[in-house]
């Protein structure tokens, strides 16, 4: 085990433990932002750049801070380091220059965009972006390709974090698109017009960040916060069958993976339970899906709060005493 102090929190982790994945441990406002990040996608991180950190102390044995900012993400912590996420300005500096960078090229077009409300992105520029652009130059642009039967890709608004070729690697039995060309003409593209027909290729659409890999049977149809998430499993061969249904009415206008509070599948599925099972009877209704309250998606969804007994007569007395108190 490894002591290490984030932000004036100390916390002992095992040993090889990223400081990201260190500071997820606590959680709150110490955990570094990672677009590019996936800790169930196995070589992901160290492209975004959103996550860097100042380590302002190597460790116990050699306590000189590291020269530049690191990727929390990649970084292992060390027994005795401390490290600044949000108490340091050079991070915040920092941060707010890589998302100037994500946003030279990613079209502000968040009013059409499918992802808007779950964009990891738009969360970022609201915190850290400028209120005005300060690049003058012409933004590159591309059409909209056709990947795959489900798949559209804009690749204007990708931020080549390469997430969703690290699912096709890892997840099915061979890759279809990749990136090719190289510095500000590289893109995510296939060789093959609609080359991707593999039965997990849909998990692409859950594990970009922004709004550049979208569900054709879902473009278009609701704002998500229109829509009512609720938790559904059903008996499946290929996959685990637990999804999120967002329902709108009583139509099933889009089925996704289920993710945890840092936007990451808890279990990857297949294209059948998310593109064919579009009916509520194709499916065991839990019960709705709990969603952060600081996210616009929360707005008008209501929760049943179970177990939660008050004892009425106890609780008399303790305003009683407080009275009395004065």
């Amino acid at each position: 085990m490894a002591k290490v102090t984030i932000d004036g929190l100390e916390m002992e982790v095992p040993d090889g433990t990223s400081i990201l994945n260190a500071a997820r441990m606590v959680g709150g406002d110490i955990v570094p932002p990672a677009m590019c990040y996936y800790s169930k996608l196995k070589g992901s991180g160290g492209k975004c750049r959103t996550c860097l950190v100042k380590v302002s102390q190597g460790s116990a044995k050699d306590p000189r801070p590291m020269p530049k900012l690191v990727p929390s993400c990649s970084t292992t912590v060390q027994d005795g380091m401390v490290v600044e996420n949000i108490t340091s300005l050079d991070v915040l500096e920092a941060r707010k220059g890589v998302v100037e960078f994500l946003l030279i090229n990613h079209p502000l077009d968040c009013p059409v965009c499918d992802q808007a409300g779950e964009c990891d992105l738009q969360n970022l520029g609201y915190k850290h972006g400028l209120a005005k652009t300060r690049y003058e130059e012409e933004r590159r642009t591309f059409e909209k390709a056709d990947i795959g039967d489900n798949i559209k890709l804009h690749m204007n608004r990708c931020i080549l974090c390469y997430r969703c070729t690290y699912v096709a690697d890892q997840l099915t039995d061979c890759r279809s698109h990749g990136v090719i060309n190289r510095g500000d003409h590289a893109e995510i593209s296939t060789y093959i017009s609609k080359a991707i027909d593999n039965d997990f290729s849909g998990n692409m659409i859950d594990v970009c960040p922004v709004g550049a890999l979208t569900d054709k049977t879902f473009r278009f149809s609701s704002r998500v916060w229109f829509t009512k998430p609720m938790d559904a499993h059903r008996d499946c061969k290929k996959c685990s069958g637990k999804v999120v249904l967002w329902e709108k009415g009583n139509e099933v206008l889009r089925v996704t993976g289920r993710k945890d509070k840092y936007g990451e599948l808890e279990e990857f599925i297949c294209n059948e339970c998310r593109f064919e099972k579009k009916n509520t009877s194709d499916w065991v209704i839990e019960g709705p899906r709990h969603i952060d309250k600081h996210s616009v998606i929360s707005q008008n969804h209501y929760e049943l709060l179970n177990n939660i007994k008050v004892d009425i007569v106890k609780y008399q007395k303790q305003v009683a005493e407080r009275v009395n108190k004065g």
